[in-house]
């Protein structure tokens, strides 16, 4: 775990430093040097008597103790290194820029935990190995550049990629956004970004702590950890936006070859994303410019004033907005109208004009905030044409941002003609957005992130006959009345059925069922391929033939039976996720799944919350709601089915994949008409 060592070093020894400023060790000594290191510094070298104008130890026996090491040496020569400081000196964090451990061969696997060992035997903590390190607002132990500026309430990053954690500072920093802390983890031998993030939790202070962090992620190794803290944090005040790299198949190798990890499931990462309440973004500008945004004051509604003097950026930025789910409300204001210049418009866009001034912006932003109540948040635009200076504007803007109860958000797009100006507003503290399409996108995925998930609290079910079931089986799809066991012990709904081996059983199961029937054969996975369903059979003479001609299908093993339902197709299953565990699926059913691919996803437990918000967020959740007259189906069953699916799988962690398909839903409730569960005893 993380320690005071790591965070607040009293002393510091960079083990393999140099004179030399392009290699890590005299680079990350140039650094602890340059930022002003309050400590003792320390330095060691075979070859050398003084470095950077340090006394060089060229025996690291001779050191005195030191709470925190970086090695800068081959990896071969670590293991001793780090036991000699750990058991001799006192040492207890450890930072290792070096690499050559398990990222490459197994050999560098072996040194690894060899390291890892020995820091764990003396309950210190460990950053890297094959990482650029870590800074903070009381030191910067990194042997790159940039050095951002350090501010307790700047954004904390963890970043699993010590050279995409540079390319991301290098996108935020241009605009204005200050860091408190950033962590390098590399092969993350002892402490990942979970780990890293726990502590960001555990030491979470609301007075002094930075309330932003963000995450670049190229692999979840425990997703039960990250969904812990960060819906701990969020609970606290906190605001989450992560990258995690690998979504493609292609993309996943390419995060293997570099890290070493296995990419995970990326339907799995966006369900937990979602469940977290973390905002998941794809790039570095995307990440970058919703950490600026969270650095703002919270957009509590969806409606937005668009305030600019330039018509262009203001319809550009109109249809990110609305494209994405925000309004921009109409506003009528025949005062404010008469404040501004002759052909202003306060419609919405706000427009004010290229010869509008400071003190015309001013009363725009003063009716927003105050007489607008259809507007939650204000977005403003303002650049130059290079013809004259706008300090009085960007003063402004600062002014008004410290007084508004509404979020400001300052859209600076003239980063060339009125450079200094820009500058002059960053060195308030201020952020800017250069681009009002990219901050729009945004603002519309930071609004549509929901809360983390609550607690789910699962109906109650027959764990005992669940048990029993699963136990008896063995890896393999369950026979159908397994199925119908399973179902009804979790309380979901089912259609009546019957599965038959002859002609005259499925005659005698017709009429018990009642006309008219479904017959669907058992054994081949896609059975309306095959021609293996029947639909709407109504007397005894059709079931006799229809059994006859499909057993006669390959791989067919019996025909099952059901009653002739009506309403819409809906699906509702489930897949266990190595790491992740089960994650729950809904959408239409029938051939629609396959077609369509309208699927929500959910890690379980679910509760009846993010069921029913699965539900709606479907692109047809009109046609489940019912249109045209045609009737819908029962929400309240179907999320009751989702949520009874999610407990089932709680019980049965054996259930690898598990498809209800259809589910047949109408205004009275939904019934399982068709199911199908594979078991996996030992798949983890």
């Amino acid at each position: 775990m993380i320690n005071q060592q790591l965070i607040q070093p009293k002393s510091i020894v960079v083990i393999g430093g140099s004179n030399d400023v392009t290699k890590p060790g005299g680079k990350v000594l140039k650094n602890l040097i340059d930022q002003g290191f309050s400590g003792h510094l320390y330095v060691t070298n075979p070859k050398e008597v003084e470095i950077q104008g340090i006394r060089c130890y060229q025996n690291p026996n001779d050191l005195p103790d030191c709470d925190l090491a970086i090695l800068a040496i081959a990896a071969k020569y670590c293991p001793e290194t780090v036991e000699l400081l750990a058991k001799n000196k006192n040492t207890r964090a450890f930072i290792i820029l070096s690499a050559g451990f398990h990222e490459e061969s197994e050999a560098g696997a072996l040194l690894e935990q060899q390291i890892v060992d020995t820091i764990n035997s003396v309950n210190g903590c460990l950053i890297g190995p094959n990482c650029i390190g870590v800074m903070n607002t009381h030191h910067t132990s990194v042997f790159t550049t940039p050095i951002p500026k350090l501010d307790p309430k700047g954004v904390d990053f963890i970043s699993g990629s010590g050279a995409t954690a540079v390319f991301i500072m290098e996108s935020g920093m241009p605009n204005g956004l200050s860091f408190s802390s950033v962590y390098s983890v590399g092969n993350s031998a002892q402490m990942g970004v979970e780990e890293v993030l726990q502590y960001l939790d555990e030491s979470f202070d609301p007075e002094s702590s930075s309330k932003v962090k963000l995450l670049y992620i190229e692999s979840v190794n425990k997703p039960d950890l990250l969904l812990k803290h960060a819906s701990s944090l969020i609970s606290k005040g906190c605001k989450i936006a992560a990258i995690k790299s690998g979504s493609s198949s292609a993309g996943s190798r390419a995060a293997s070859s570099h890290t070493g990890a296995l990419a995970s499931s990326d339907s799995a990462v966006d369900a937990l994303f979602r469940k977290a309440g973390i905002v998941r973004c794809y790039g570095r500008e995307e990440l970058a410019t919703v950490a600026a945004i969270f650095m703002h004051k919270q957009l509590t509604g969806k409606n937005i004033a668009i305030i600019t003097h330039a018509g262009g950026p203001a319809v550009m930025l109109t249809d990110a907005l609305s494209n994405n789910g925000l309004e921009i409300p109409h506003i009528e204001s025949p005062e404010l109208l008469a404040k501004l210049l002759p052909g202003s418009s306060v419609a919405n866009p706000i427009d004010f004009l290229a010869t509008g001034s400071a003190a015309n912006l001013g009363d725009i932003i003063d009716y927003c905030d105050n007489q607008f109540d259809n507007i939650d948040a204000m977005a403003v635009i303002f650049g130059s044409p290079g013809l004259f200076e706008v300090y009085d504007v960007y003063k402004l803007l600062d002014e008004k941002m410290k007084t508004c109860r509404k979020p400001i958000y300052p859209i600076l797009p003239s980063v060339i003609n009125v450079k200094n100006e820009i500058d002059y507003f960053l060195s308030l503290g201020r952020i800017n957005f250069p681009d009002e399409v990219v901050f729009g996108n945004a603002l519309a995925k930071v609004y549509n992130t929901p809360a983390p998930a609550v607690p789910a609290i699962h109906p109650a079910i027959d764990r005992e006959a669940i048990r029993k079931v699963i136990e008896s089986s063995g890896d393999g799809y369950l026979s159908p009345e397994k199925v119908q066991q399973l179902l009804d012990a979790a309380g979901i709904p089912r259609a009546g059925e019957a599965v038959v081996t002859n002609a005259p059983d499925a005659v005698h199961a017709a009429k018990k069922l009642g006309f008219p029937v479904v017959m669907k054969v058992v054994g081949p996975v896609h059975k309306s391929d095959v021609g293996g369903v029947a639909l709407n059979i109504k007397d005894d003479n059709a079931v006799f033939q229809e059994f006859n001609r499909m057993i006669q299908i390959k791989d067919t093993i019996a025909v099952l039976i059901q009653p002739m339902l009506s309403g819409i197709q809906i699906f509702a299953g489930a897949k266990y996720e190595p790491k992740f565990g089960p994650m729950i699926l809904c959408g239409l059913g029938g051939i629609f799944i396959e077609v369509l691919k309208d699927v929500q996803t959910a890690l379980s437990p679910v509760s009846a919350v993010e069921a029913g918000e699965m539900i709606r967020n479907l692109k047809s959740y009109k046609i489940i709601q019912g249109v045209r007259g045609q009737e819908g189906v029962n929400e309240a069953a179907f999320t009751d089915a989702i949520v009874r699916l999610s407990a089932l799988c709680e019980a049965a962690p054996e259930i690898a994949e598990m498809d209800i398909n259809p589910l047949l839903g109408n205004r009275n409730g939904v019934v399982a008409v068709d199911a199908r569960i594979r078991i996996e005893m030992n798949y983890e």
